[in-house]
């Protein structure tokens, strides 16, 4: 929970900044989980470079139309819920979440052979 508290102060401090890092750091987690537990690289394989790509990137867009349609059937979804049944000091932490594994599956659909 301290580190939990620690983030609402800088974002309280530093909104632009901490989302910014916010979401460079959950496209970064994306993509590991993508190559560890989806693609299974393991460490040896994994392209360091890529997840630094994804993490630059801060958000992405995957020319997939496939992604596009997934995108308006997860969002509205996942925003309707956590309006009218999360509490409002916990809607961040489930749309991160959620994000977290948004992003993995952008990774892994714009880096599959």
């Amino acid at each position: 929970m301290a580190l939990w508290r620690a983030y609402q102060r800088a974002l309280a401090a530093h909104p632009w900044k901490v989302q910014v890092l916010t979401a460079g750091s959950l496209m970064g987690l994306g993509d590991i989980i993508s190559q560890q537990l989806v693609e299974r690289r393991g460490l040896q394989e994994h392209q360091r470079g890529r997840t630094l790509t994804m993490m630059s990137l801060g958000c992405g867009f995957v020319d997939y139309p496939d992604a596009l349609i997934t995108n308006y059937y997860l969002w509205p979804a996942v925003q309707l819920a956590n309006f009218y049944l999360v509490p409002l000091h916990y809607r961040l932490a489930v749309v991160q979440c959620v994000a977290v594994i948004w992003n993995s599956y952008l990774s892994w659909k714009a880096h599959r052979l």
